[in-house]
């Protein structure tokens, strides 16, 4: 393993399991310990441990360019 994986806020992605109200892609709203997600469905918002949700990612379905694009000094 190589540490955590990169995960922004805005990030859209697709779970192994569906919701019960049939969406599959959840946007990242936050990052820390715990992963905030919202439904594209049904726009529910839940709290997952992150360690649950980085085994529960099947793809990603769009970056977040803002957050990812890094800086140099």
């Amino acid at each position: 393993m190589n540490g955590p994986m990169e995960i922004n806020v805005g990030d859209v992605v697709e779970l192994k399991k569906t919701h019960p109200c049939g969406g599959k892609t959840w946007r990242v709203l936050r990052v820390g310990l715990d992963i905030g997600l919202e439904c594209t469905t049904c726009n529910r918002y839940v709290l997952i441990p992150r360690r649950r949700f980085e085994r529960s990612v099947k793809r990603f379905v769009s970056r977040d360019e803002a957050s990812s694009s890094t800086t140099s000094l």
